[in-house]
């Protein structure tokens, strides 16, 4: 479980140090309400709901800007050539800057459902969010992804 919270906590905050630091918060979280922790359905839920809070938290106090430096991230370029390389660089920036461009809670929704691979249920116990409106903004965010992705690619192209 810690490694799902940590990839939430960095997918949200874009900083390892980061991270790491709320990781570490929400591990004591747990660890104080250890007691408690039966009353809960999916203490799973329950962790990824206090990561999400926190790295909300850490987002409003710092007002954090989420920047990926694409180049920081390793890409498998064993069978590409270095100009394959490259344009996927290119294009995967341009995804970023599109997935970056979303509102937060689109930008949530598409981590916990495309990245962490949760259901529409897990989701909806882990937001408040009833499993329709999950639905709505992961449409509207996968939508607004594309457009902004096809406009960039598109100018590029011409």
């Amino acid at each position: 479980m810690k490694d799902r919270l940590f990839r939430i906590a960095l997918g949200m905050l874009k900083s390892v140090e980061e991270a790491e630091d709320t990781l570490q918060d929400v591990m004591v979280k747990l660890w104080n309400k250890r007691e408690q922790l039966s009353i809960y359905s999916s203490i799973e839920a329950f962790a990824v709901t206090i990561t999400k809070n926190q790295c909300l938290d850490k987002l409003k106090s710092k007002k954090h800007k989420n920047q990926m430096d694409i180049q920081n991230m390793e890409l498998d370029s064993g069978f590409l050539n270095p100009y394959k390389s490259l344009e996927l660089s290119e294009s995967m920036q341009v995804m970023m800057n599109a997935f970056q461009g979303l509102p937060e809670q689109q930008r949530m929704l598409v981590l916990l459902r495309d990245v962490e691979g949760f259901s529409f249920e897990e989701i909806a116990e882990q937001t408040g969010l009833q499993v329709n409106n999950i639905r709505v903004g992961l449409s509207r965010a996968r939508k607004a992804a594309r457009a902004a992705y096809l406009k960039v690619s598109n100018y590029e192209g011409v």
